[in-house]
């Protein structure tokens, strides 16, 4: 077959799509094998094969140590965060694993329960530096969430966790510093996840820190089925909602918790992981909060002073059929192709993974149904989720890491605990079916980055109990692309809340992505089989506009925001 030209399929694309947006009911009910001819695209007239291979020599050799008891404790089942970083700034991409501590203590006892640290030397092999650089942590860690915090151009990291966290002052020489009571962030609650962003606008890189429940050592319910002796972990109802946390940086290395200042306190949830954006389109950053089992929550930012709730209004509360669902990780990414931010997020399985359509000024519609992602996702239960373009065709496809919250579920339900990775390929705004991705596994924590410097987007996961997974992408053609290295001024260096454009494509600078976990530079986009240098766009936090003409492709290019 012979395809058609990129500018004829981008006129056929839009013809189709905006009818399809138009018969939304149709779309949704339309049999799989007919979907392609809905999103008319020239990756859907001559398709990439996206493959993500399991590197078996990476080096990385860690395990998920949830410590796992008889008497099935939550945390155990909801471990598993991790973070991409380029800590060394070499220029490579890193990964940094959070990890369990021993049951009884809640102590990392033994070495195989400390976080870890590897440090990628090339071609896909990594190598241990957890000590070296001081990262091997204390307690029962969950999340983790990087940024430049201090704009001194070396990326630091906050440590999720359960009683305990850690913020890390990375020393630009390969090691890091606990300054956690330097910074004055007192966090002794349950917290899962993290994420940095600038609420007031001052260039200095603010924390909000997601917590889960009021939980302790003592709680010891008995759920399942007693006469047969089938302990399960028990549902979220019984556990208390807490509040989550927002600290306030202050700029001279200490925080200030602002919580209750701003508004963000007075909500309740069982909080699992955050996202940030303008979502509402007044200049200022917001911050969705997914819950489990809890309405979630949407916080708007009004003039970096205090934040509204207003997540039932804006339609990102529940699904259309009004019940909560086990809200895990989140993601935001334009799938549709609008310039507006939309959410994917997990849940478990039977539940769908819910996707909500941003359709501007901080209204959403729930497009699970729409797009195609109720049929392909319900049968999976997903934790870590990204938005990613693994077939550089210009759309966002969507990997998420599955698995079970529960490890007896076959007991219960027609549904496994063990499950493989999943991507939902994007047609132009439809979601057809799920590409099964590794062995079936028990997947947590999930992060995207381009480890092998080849163009194509590869993905790292962690599972409990078992081996974490690199999966090189060696899609097939691999396609044209762009990496954009965005630095701020002096102030807020990672450009975080920035927005680029590059044609008809756009993505958001961020670092908070998927369920507990954090992935920071470059933005990838793909550009199918386009040849000519792309224009790209950029609007930084601070409303400055920027245009930069002739950036070449297949390559990495460093935008640095005008003084």
């Amino acid at each position: 077959m012979q395809c058609v030209t990129e500018d004829a399929a981008n006129t056929l694309q839009g013809l189709i799509w905006s009818l399809a947006t138009r018969l939304p009911y149709l779309v949704a009910r339309m049999p799989t094998p007919w979907l392609p001819l809905c999103a008319l695209s020239l990756s859907a007239l001559c398709p990439a094969e996206i493959r993500l291979d399991r590197v078996n020599a990476s080096g990385l050799l860690f395990s998920l140590e949830n410590a796992a008891t008889p008497s099935k404790r939550l945390i155990e089942t909801m471990a598993g965060g991790l973070a991409v970083l380029d800590y060394n700034g070499d220029g490579m991409p890193d990964i940094f694993f959070a990890n369990g501590a021993s049951p009884g203590s809640m102590l990392k006892s033994l070495p195989k329960y400390r976080n870890r640290l590897f440090e990628n030397t090339g071609g896909l092999r990594f190598v241990d530096v957890t000590g070296k650089a001081g990262v091997a942590g204390e307690g029962y860690s969950m999340g983790a969430a990087v940024a430049d915090y201090d704009n001194d151009g070396d990326v630091d990291l906050f440590v999720a966790g359960v009683f305990r966290s850690f913020l890390y002052r990375n020393r630009g020489d390969g090691t890091f510093e606990d300054v956690t009571e330097r910074a004055a962030i007192d966090e002794s609650e349950w917290a899962v996840a993290a994420g940095w962003f600038d609420y007031d606008s001052d260039g200095l890189l603010d924390l909000m820190i997601i917590n889960y429940a009021d939980w302790s050592l003592d709680f010891d319910r008995y759920c399942g089925d007693r006469a047969r002796g089938l302990r399960v972990y028990c549902h979220p109802k019984y556990l208390t909602p807490i509040a989550n946390r927002l600290y306030r940086n202050l700029g001279n290395g200490e925080f200030e918790d602002v919580s209750g200042q701003v508004g963000v306190s007075r909500f309740r949830g069982r909080g699992m992981s955050v996202a940030f954006a303008d979502f509402d389109g007044n200049g200022w950053q917001d911050a969705f909060v997914t819950n489990d089992n809890l309405p979630n929550f949407l916080f708007l930012n009004q003039d970096g002073t205090s934040f509204i709730e207003d997540a039932l209004l804006a339609g990102v509360a529940l699904l259309d059929h009004g019940k909560p669902v086990a809200s895990m990780g989140v993601d935001i990414g334009d799938y549709d192709g609008d310039g507006h931010p939309d959410l994917s997020v997990t849940a478990l399985s039977n539940e769908t993974f819910p996707l909500f359509r941003d359709e501007g000024q901080g209204s959403f519609r729930d497009a699970t149904i729409p797009s195609g992602m109720a049929k392909a996702s319900r049968t999976y239960a997903g934790w870590g989720n990204v938005f990613a373009d693994f077939d550089n065709d210009g759309q966002v496809d969507l990997f998420t890491a599955n698995s079970h919250v529960n490890d007896i579920v076959e007991e219960f339900e027609p549904f496994p605990y063990r499950q493989p990775n999943t991507v939902f390929r994007n047609l132009g705004g439809q979601f057809a079916g799920a590409l099964e991705i590794g062995e079936p596994g028990t997947y947590r924590g999930a992060a995207v980055a381009d480890f092998d410097g080849d163009g194509r987007l590869d993905v790292v996961v962690s599972a409990l109990g078992a081996p974490a997974s690199l999966f090189r992408n060696v899609s097939e053609p691999a396609g044209n692309w762009i990496a954009l290295d965005l630095v701020g001024k002096v102030s807020n260096r990672d450009g975080l809340g920035a927005r680029v454009k590059v044609r008809d494509q756009t993505r958001w600078m961020k670092s908070a992505a998927g369920y507990a976990s954090s992935s920071l530079r470059p933005i990838h986009f793909g550009l199918r089989d386009r040849t000519a240098p792309v224009t790209v766009e950029v609007v930084w936090p601070s409303g400055q506009g920027q245009t930069v003409e002739s950036v070449p492709l297949n390559q990495l290019t460093v935008i640095r925001e005008p003084r």
